[in-house]
């Protein structure tokens, strides 16, 4: 493995594996060992912004479990006992910060997601390591029980979740995420993982055909935080971020980054909301 890494290409194939990659995530501050549940390129969502090629509807399929395992044990000792970082990191993001669940899909989608969660804090533990278990989701299937099985094991072993909020509102929604959601219905799938598990919430914020969101799309995003903490769901904070790689979908046509200082102001409106906040260009 030659391939120098950056924040900029989060190629799911870097190491040649079926379901473990190496990457260097601007927003967790170092190298980031993703697990992913999604080599079919199937989501349930499809979001404007995706990086991810040749995206299809649908599910993750069935996982190979001794193979995962046998990945990430190898993964892990090339990066902590191995010329990984000297090799492939840039000097200054040469740190292990996380095992990322992620991919190019919904991972919770997976049938196997609690045991996938087994055997990742199996290997965490087998190598004594005190990072973080990080789940990128959606969100969607919160409800189901072997979801919540997973939830509650990642919880019990410093992990986490970041769950995605773009929009709050039906309209943002549906063009952003690409899929028919009320806003009600989003917020029961954040307090659902949240109270499982301890939760950041995830946000893309990207202009549209040159105009950044909306007024009206501001304020339901901040009373969708706000809502949040008065019902005690116990949200860590927001975690704010915008385009830093090109969409692979149709709607890369509309979509353009935002300037910093747009950036700045809502990273400010939604600190006034008391929630901690980490904007990510």
């Amino acid at each position: 493995m030659t391939q120098q890494l950056n924040t900029s290409n989060h190629d799911r194939n870097a190491a040649g594996m079926t379901y473990v990659y190496p990457v260097v995530s601007r927003r967790a501050g170092g190298v980031s060992i993703g697990i992913n549940l999604n080599p079919n390129n199937a989501c349930d969502w499809h979001c404007a912004y995706c990086q991810v090629p040749d995206l299809v509807r649908g599910a993750a399929p069935a996982i190979d479990l001794a193979l995962l395992q046998t990945e990430l044990e190898a993964m892990l000792k090339e990066v902590i006992h191995g010329e990984f970082m000297q090799q492939r990191v840039p000097a200054d993001c040469r740190r292990l910060c996380d095992i990322a669940i992620s991919g190019n899909g919904e991972p919770t989608g997976c049938r196997d997601f609690a045991a996938v969660v087994d055997v990742v804090v199996a290997m965490m533990q087998a190598q004594d390591l005190d990072i973080p278990l990080r789940l990128i989701s959606n969100g969607s299937y919160a409800d189901k029980p072997g979801v919540q099985q997973g939830l509650l094991q990642m919880a019990a072993h410093h992990g986490e979740v970041w769950v995605k909020v773009d929009s709050a509102t039906a309209a943002g929604i549906k063009r952003i995420n690409g899929v028919s959601l009320t806003p009600e219905r989003l917020f029961h799938q954040v307090e659902t993982t949240a109270r499982l598990c301890p939760s950041w919430i995830q946000t893309c914020m990207a202009a549209w055909d040159g105009m950044p969101p909306s007024e009206h799309e501001v304020v339901a995003y901040l009373d969708f935080l706000r809502a949040l903490k008065i019902v005690g769901v116990p949200v860590q904070g927001v975690l704010l971020y915008g385009l830093a790689r090109a969409s692979m979908q149709p709607e890369a046509v509309h979509l353009s980054a935002l300037d910093q200082e747009w950036m700045e102001r809502l990273a400010a409106r939604i600190d006034k909301t008391g929630y901690a906040v980490q904007l990510s260009f």
